[in-house]
């Protein structure tokens, strides 16, 4: 990929939960594979999940002598902003993404890395628990009432950003854990997140199911796209490698998404 310095992709969100490292470390995992150098930084330094799957991702390749595409990984030392800065810039050297998992809360560190970002991806479960995070909902009509704070949060960082360096953020809500029995409240969140993205200003594009396998995966820190070292493929691995695709092309990322498409 040409480009004067990494292309930035933060997952980020409040709320716990959501399948955000799980969805960090499967799009790293996509952009390694076709051969794009990617780096990761996990600024959870208390659960460390994203480190921690890519620690277990070495683990399994050294131990089947497999060679898994992976990303250089790191967890920040430094808490501060300007330590944010400095790891940022080292880890994205000669890199062409840099994937950043930020805690599961507001701190000041994740205010920084999300004026940092070209690519915002906040997960969600496809809930009006979730959704009340970014908007508020009229409870007999359903209807939008008001972003929420997080939303008027992100709508000040990206106004830092555009300040700092004349950037734009591409903030996608990723709606992670589609459930099939309550289609009837799917609908109606999707038409609160639609009406709220106009308002707002992000774009909505499906994630990963509720799936048993990602749980499955994490001691051995394999993904999906490791087809050939899983045990046992089934039909419900078929699915969830289609909504991986479909989620990893909605993420528009600079000059992969044919690719990765292919590689999938």
């Amino acid at each position: 990929m040409n480009s004067t310095r990494a292309h930035r992709i933060v997952f980020a969100n409040e709320k716990g939960g959501t399948g955000k490292s799980t969805t960090a470390v499967h799009v790293a995992v996509a952009l390694a594979a076709v051969g794009h150098r990617v780096a990761a930084l996990d600024l959870d330094t208390r659960q460390k999940t994203m480190a921690r799957y890519l620690d277990n991702r070495a683990a399994t390749g050294r131990r089947r002598s497999l060679d898994l595409p992976t990303a250089n990984h790191g967890v920040l030392s430094l808490l501060t902003p300007a330590g944010l800065d400095q790891e940022v810039a080292r880890l994205g050297h000669g890199a062409d993404f840099v994937i950043v998992d930020t805690p599961g809360r507001d701190d000041p560190l994740a205010r920084a890395a999300i004026a940092l970002a070209d690519t915002l991806v906040t997960p969600m479960n496809d809930s009006f628990v979730d959704l009340d995070l970014i908007g508020q909902v009229d409870a007999e009509t359903f209807k939008v009432k008001k972003p929420s704070f997080y939303a008027e949060l992100i709508w000040d960082l990206r106004k830092v950003r555009a300040k700092a360096d004349g950037g734009t953020v591409d903030w996608v809500v990723l709606r992670n854990r589609l459930q099939h029995l309550d289609a009837h409240n799917m609908r109606r969140v999707g038409a609160a997140l639609n009406e709220l993205s106009k308002r707002v200003g992000f774009r909505v594009i499906p994630g990963l199911g509720e799936r048993v396998i990602y749980r499955e995966l994490f001691p051995q820190g394999l993904t999906l796209l490791d087809i050939d070292a899983i045990d046992r493929v089934g039909l419900s691995l078929i699915a969830a490698r289609q909504e991986l695709r479909e989620m990893v092309a909605g993420l528009a990322l600079p000059d992969h998404s044919a690719q990765v498409r292919m590689a999938i």
